[in-house]
């Protein structure tokens, strides 16, 4: 997979190449998209290797902290440029794919290769209610919106802000929950992540060398910062010419780019059996999405000027409701197999379709 990974990484000039000789808005979106790909790899690499040095604490923090930074730069830029659809879009897109396309071809995969797998309840069911929380603080805004008349942009968008810094908030006691006062719940996943790809435990490697990494992350930052912009610059004519909708891209093409790497962690390691792990990644990084970077946008966006608030688009909040509904009834048992990993599948291709066959609003 690093192998492949490093090839791609071949499109970053490709894709600059392309901005300055104006090869085409399809052909910069295209090539800057595959070139997001590995930068969001080699990020996740850098900042797994620098977790190993700080400790489990502040390691657990940077993994928090970085671990959906892809997403948010590709919507920060989105946001700059006033792209205020494509950015809820990928905010509900990102929460829907990793708990439907990634748990899916997890469990699915998982369930081919093992009869049935089991993962922690508890942490599960401790999710799923962080999850309910992020539903609801998504419901609000849009309920105000349309039971009110007159309210203007601004007092929404006021609402939008308090909404986030509680969610911020809720964000920070989860990461106190999980890696202080109840972290002996999520000791499974940890071990798992210091087992080597053969079973191996890691203890007999060398140490990582710090400030290689962090030169690492500092320059995969600035590409996916560039990317980012490239693939913005393009995205109206690009989406146009490839006769796509702004909402089908935002929801369903940004969220698979950016999480590609992460997708591919949580199904390697359910093809293995760790799906503690797996399930961890896969609703954990929708968490993320929900609790930390949406609000952290939402005030971005109050910040800089831009209109950037909670009320989303009502079928996007009826997949991301769907979406976690059916993953709580999945989680409920502990248990999974390849059935229920087809489902999820099966949800996200109904959604998927929908979306691609939306109108334009």
């Amino acid at each position: 997979m690093n192998k492949v990974f490093f090839l791609m990484l071949l499109f970053i000039p490709v894709s600059i190449a392309a901005h300055f000789l104006e090869w085409g808005a399809s052909v910069v979106f295209i090539t800057a998209s595959l070139a997001i790909i590995p930068l969001a790899a080699f990020m996740g690499t850098a900042t797994e290797e620098i977790a190993v040095v700080v400790g489990p604490n502040l390691g657990g923090l940077l993994n928090a902290t970085f671990g959906n930074a892809t997403e948010l730069i590709l919507a920060f830029v989105a946001l700059q440029e006033g792209l205020i659809s494509v950015v809820k879009a990928t905010i509900t897109g990102s929460i829907i794919s990793n708990l439907l396309l990634v748990m899916g071809f997890s469990m699915f995969l998982g369930g081919l290769r093992y009869k049935e797998q089991e993962f922690q309840t508890t942490v599960a069911l401790t999710n799923s209610s962080l999850m309910n929380l992020a539903v609801i603080a998504l419901l609000v805004p849009t309920a105000v919106e349309y039971t009110s008349t007159g309210i203007g942009e601004s007092t929404l968008q006021r609402l939008s802000v308090a909404v986030a810094f509680i969610l911020i908030a809720v964000y920070g006691l989860t990461l106190l929950f999980s890696m202080k006062t109840h972290a002996y719940l999520y000791d499974v996943g940890v071990a798992d992540l210091e087992t080597g790809e053969d079973g191996e435990e890691n203890e007999g490697h060398e140490q990582p060398n710090m400030k290689l990494w962090i030169g690492v992350l500092l320059a995969v930052t600035v590409g996916v910062a560039i990317e980012s912009e490239l693939l913005v610059d393009a995205f109206e004519a690009a989406t146009a010419s490839l006769g796509l909708t702004a909402l089908f891209t935002g929801v369903i093409l940004l969220p698979i780019i950016g999480n590609a790497a992460e997708h591919a962690t949580a199904v390697t390691v359910a093809i293995k059996n760790k799906m503690d792990l797996s399930v961890s990644v896969a609703v954990g990084s929708s968490m993320q999405i929900a609790l930390f970077v949406g609000p952290v946008l939402v005030i971005a966006g109050w910040l800089i000027g831009q209109p950037m608030d909670l009320n989303f688009n009502p079928f996007e909040l009826v997949a991301v409701t769907v979406a976690v509904l059916i993953v709580n009834s999945i989680c409920a048992d502990g248990k999974s197999n390849w059935l229920e990993g087809g489902l999820l599948l099966a949800t996200y291709l109904v959604l998927g379709f929908a979306f691609y066959f939306h109108p334009v609003v």
